[in-house]
């Protein structure tokens, strides 16, 4: 994972061309205009009105100048663009706070709603600076000697003060996973500290007290890594926390888990789109690091990996974009490998069971995307960006979800507070499962599903959802979810014992396609569902939020099929088929 540096002429004569074009083109567009800038009234906003979006998004504006710059210093050597990136590095030094105001604990510590400049707050966001002027710092370190002398001790002043030496003395960051909680966090900062580290700290001594402490903590992540590579936090956070992961093992030296590796290409469900239980979309952003995942499936021998990373390569295209990041960006455009890449085929294999997340994804036949798909989650409801969704269902034909799960709309103070599940995204009622007797599933690691059967070869799992409702009047609520693939359908039985009672009884289906409703049924887009003579009321929602109108157009379809006459012991088969074209 070697960037060479500027003064390697030879390297960065053989930058990919495609992409540094489109880079100066983004480039120019914004030279000479003032700096994106992170305002205190927007830090603020997110103790007042609980929006974080606007300021993150100056950041991340701030981000992707700053690397469009160094990469461009690094392969044309022009003063102008050593300039940019100077003005960039100076305006990240001179920013009160690396910290995401999400993020902060300055309001709980000092009842502030701007950030304490004495007590540096590190988090994603810091670690993030903290790289990107590390990476800046080692391609550039000559051409900023010599144009701008005493910059780069500026920028490992402000590295120390703000990462390194918090990282060092305090030791209570919530993110080290010392109560045996990791996350996502955890090798993202670690993966951060360790580039600083490599690439700013000459002592020995600090260098290797650091990277001993990095070592130490990332461990910890290694330790909640499920035998199987499953990433509860689903496909959108693997390239967040689990890439940062086996990038850090990687630098280390450390043997590369090949089962973590496989996971982006075992929940494909075909062309952009990805089964997206948690926090992430459905069809995630195009620009994700896919020249890391090709260059670490190649460096253990993972074909399928590295095929599924291939497709997304384009000869003649840019191999990257600068919203991946700076050492992302400047990783990509130095890799001949990836360069000479050609597209692959994804290998879409017929069956992926979880075992510790419990997840199946079932298809017709293995390295196709055509047909039905279908994938089912039982678990429980305290997994890391946790949705309310156990015994949910998603249905792709044709490699495109028709039966859905929306995914989540732009982040706020509420989505990780304690009113995170009023938002609808997060609630059952949006996914789909039954509504028993007015209630849906409850937060919270007690709510699970139990009796858990599996029979891979016959895309079928079973489960219990009884306790993943905070009732004590629901005996057993069975479902079994099958793949018939000899006739091409799927169904999905419903049986349960409740003690008798009232209050009403659905079956949510959440659907992005055109519905119409027929006897006992609905053709939904490419599909059409069965379930027999029982009612039906259809909700539409109309989508305003881009996270969730970019992945399905403006508006969700629920349809809740009504089984509460069938009584408090009853059964309810649904058929999905494709429609015959």
């Amino acid at each position: 994972m070697f960037v060479p540096p500027a003064n390697d002429r030879q390297a960065w004569r053989s930058a990919d061309e495609p992409t540094l074009r489109q880079l100066s083109e983004r480039a120019r567009a914004t030279l000479g205009t003032p700096w994106p800038a992170p305002l205190a009234r927007d830090f603020a906003r997110y103790f007042r009105d609980g929006d974080r979006d606007t300021y993150e998004q100056a950041l991340w504006k701030r981000h992707r100048r700053l690397a469009r710059a160094v990469t461009l210093t690094a392969a044309t050597l022009d003063p102008v663009w050593l300039d940019e990136v100077a003005d960039g590095v100076v305006l990240f030094c001179e920013q009160s706070t690396w910290c995401w105001p999400a993020h902060d604990d300055t309001f709980t510590r000092h009842g502030s709603v701007l950030p304490t400049v004495t007590e540096p707050y590190l988090d994603l966001g810091a670690g993030e600076v903290a790289a990107d002027l590390a990476w800046t710092d080692h391609v550039l370190g000559t051409q900023l000697d010599e144009r701008y002398p005493g910059l780069r001790a500026r920028i490992r002043h402000e590295v120390e003060r703000r990462v390194l030496t918090p990282f060092l003395e305090r030791r209570d960051w919530t993110w080290l996973g010392l109560d045996g909680h990791v996350h996502n966090w955890n090798p993202w900062i670690h993966s951060n500290i360790l580039i600083a580290t490599s690439l700013l700290v000459s002592s020995p001594d600090r260098r290797r007290r650091l990277t001993d402490l990095v070592i130490e903590g990332i461990g910890r992540y290694a330790a909640a890594v499920p035998a199987d590579g499953a990433i509860d936090e689903g496909f959108h956070y693997w390239w967040l926390g689990a890439l940062r992961y086996l990038e850090t093992m990687e630098r280390l030296g450390r043997e590369l888990d090949p089962e973590l590796i496989a996971f982006p290409h075992r929940v494909h469900l075909g062309g952009p789109w990805y089964l997206n239980h948690a926090d992430g979309p459905a069809r995630p952003s195009p620009h994700q690091p896919w020249h890391a995942l090709h260059r670490l499936a190649r460096r253990i021998g993972a074909h399928e990996a590295e095929a599924h990373a291939a497709t997304h390569r384009r000869p003649g295209e840019p191999v990257a974009h600068e919203s991946h990041g700076l050492g992302y960006l400047l990783q990509a455009v130095t890799d001949r490998d990836w360069i000479a890449a050609t597209p692959a085929a994804s290998p879409l294999p017929r069956d992926v069971w979880f075992p510790s997340t419990q997840v199946l994804l079932a298809r017709p036949a293995g390295g196709s995307a055509a047909g039905l798909t279908l994938a089912v989650k039982g678990g429980h409801n305290d997994e890391n960006h946790n949705h309310n969704d156990i015994g949910s269902f998603v249905v792709a034909c044709g490699g495109v979800p028709v039966l859905i799960d929306p995914g989540r709309p732009t982040y706020t103070a509420q989505t990780f507070g304690p009113r995170r599940y009023e938002i609808w995204t997060m609630r059952s009622t949006w996914h789909n499962t039954p509504s028993i007797r007015g209630s849906e599933q409850a937060a919270g690691r007690a709510f699970e599903a139990r009796d858990v059967a599996v029979d891979v070869a016959s895309g079928e799992l079973t489960l219990d959802l009884a306790a993943a409702y905070p009732r004590d009047d629901i005996h057993r609520w069975i479902r079994t979810a099958r793949l018939d693939r000899a006739g091409g359908t799927i169904t999905v039985r419903d049986s349960w014992e409740l003690s008798p009672g009232s209050g009403r009884t659905v079956i949510h289906l959440v659907t992005a396609g055109q519905v119409t409703l027929s006897g006992g049924g609905a053709d939904i887009g490419p599909v059409t569902v069965t379930w027999g003579d029982r009612p039906c009321t259809i909700t539409t929602r109309r989508l305003g939020d881009p996270m969730l109108s970019e992945v399905w157009g403006d508006h969700l379809t629920r349809l809740d099929i009504d089984v509460t006459t069938l009584g408090p012991i009853g059964t309810l088969e649904l058929t999905v088929k494709e429609k015959q074209r």
